[in-house]
């Protein structure tokens, strides 16, 4: 493809196939706050080991996006979207016929996972490339499709669940995914100028990278916490007598109010400076945890705690890949993505199940959410760390 491609017509298709794409597979993943207290009360699990569903989901997606991500770098994004159509309808449809947790823990987490990482750090990374001038935008507008599908899924499901039951609302949401997914796959290419044989950066030469050591020990930190109030935001509200409509849409509100994170922050980034407003994001959502600490059953801090969280959450993800490709480029961007969000497999594998056990043991969610607040101050110090130069 001739270099004249670059931010072209084209390139914002494929910005809108990858926002499609992140509105399915983060939609199913983060919607699971929805599904928490059915699933825990059929199958009679405690709040940590059935959070670790959800964890183990994550694990898996950011794990295994450091391969799909040098997988697409080789081959483009389409091979990789036939992989998470199977994964995401296979997956729901073995979870929604488990007899057990561990069977459900087992089909949704591999499932849901294969095809996150699959519809996620390929898609943006592919994007990445097909923009130049108007890149932080383009990636702003692709990842509003997480928020996106955050605040329409979550609601949508938590009606599925109460009209047919939750195994019914998986099966309803494999085909329904499938089928965006099946079109996300029609326009789905590979970014112009970016051979398929060149070589993704080897893993070894980046941790010999001060820049990559700090993003990905912030990552990780603040994944630890990031999590938590995915999977308890909504069981919290509850058990504070406030609706269980209100506590799937404050799950909602996260992702929502990312939307104006990833579009508005991503804009504006070329005039603040893309690290300068990288690390406001990291001090922003750590800070935000102090509000969920002091909310109590107030309705009305609990949503300015999603909308605080959501923001700075939705500039976070934004950022991200424009940060990783201004310290070490475009080409083999996938397989440094794909890297870096390894460490938010990690934190996300410990943080739920933590809290959940800790929750458990204390009976009250206030110490969890203390700690979780301290590992989100400790990304933002982890951060500042790193160089404001373009190239790691």
């Amino acid at each position: 493809m001739a270099t004249a491609q670059v931010d072209s017509a084209r390139g914002w298709v494929m910005a809108g196939a990858t926002f499609v794409s992140t509105f399915v597979v983060f939609g199913v993943a983060y919607s699971f706050g929805a599904f928490f207290d059915s699933m825990s009360d059929e199958f009679g699990s405690g709040k940590g080991l059935t959070a670790l569903l959800f964890s183990a989901t994550t694990f898996l997606y950011f794990v295994l996006g450091v391969f799909t991500g040098r997988w697409s770098d080789r081959v483009g994004p389409r091979p990789v979207l036939v992989t998470a159509i199977a994964a995401l309808g296979g997956g729901l449809y073995l979870t929604s016929i488990a007899g057990s947790i561990w069977l459900g823990l087992a089909a949704y987490s591999v499932g849901v996972g294969i095809a996150v990482a699959c519809g996620y750090v390929p898609m943006v990374a592919a994007v990445g490339g097909w923009f130049e001038r108007h890149r932080t935008t383009a990636l702003g507008v692709a990842v509003a499709g997480i928020g996106s599908g955050t605040l329409v899924m979550a609601p949508i499901s938590s009606w599925l669940i109460d009209e047919y039951g939750w195994r019914s609302a998986y099966r309803i949401l494999a085909t329904g995914g499938m089928v965006l997914l099946a079109g996300c796959y029609v326009v789905a290419a590979p970014a112009p100028g970016r051979a398929s044989t060149d070589p993704p950066r080897p893993i070894r030469e980046l941790l010999t990278h001060r820049s990559f050591r700090s993003l990905y020990g912030s990552t990780l930190l603040m994944s630890v916490a990031l999590f938590v109030p995915f999977v308890f935001l909504a069981s919290y509200a509850e058990e504070r007598d406030l609706s269980s409509s209100l506590g799937a849409l404050l799950v909602g509100l996260i992702g929502g109010s990312s939307i104006v994170g990833r579009l508005a922050l991503g804009a504006i980034a070329s005039r603040v400076g893309v690290m300068r407003l990288y690390k406001g994001c990291f001090g922003t959502m750590a800070l935000s945890f102090g509000i969920w600490l002091v909310a109590g059953g107030s309705a009305a801090l609990l949503v300015a705690f999603a909308v605080v969280l959501g923001v700075a959450y939705g500039g976070f993800i934004a950022l991200s890949p424009a940060v990783a490709a201004q310290l070490f480029g475009t080409v083999g961007l996938g397989g440094v993505l794909g890297a870096i969000y390894t460490a938010a497999g990690v934190g996300g594998l410990v943080g739920p199940p933590a809290a959940g056990a800790l929750i458990d043991a204390s009976d009250s969610y206030s110490p969890a959410i203390a700690i979780a607040g301290g590992f989100a101050g400790a990304a933002f110090f982890v951060l500042l760390a790193l160089p404001s130069s373009r190239r790691g």
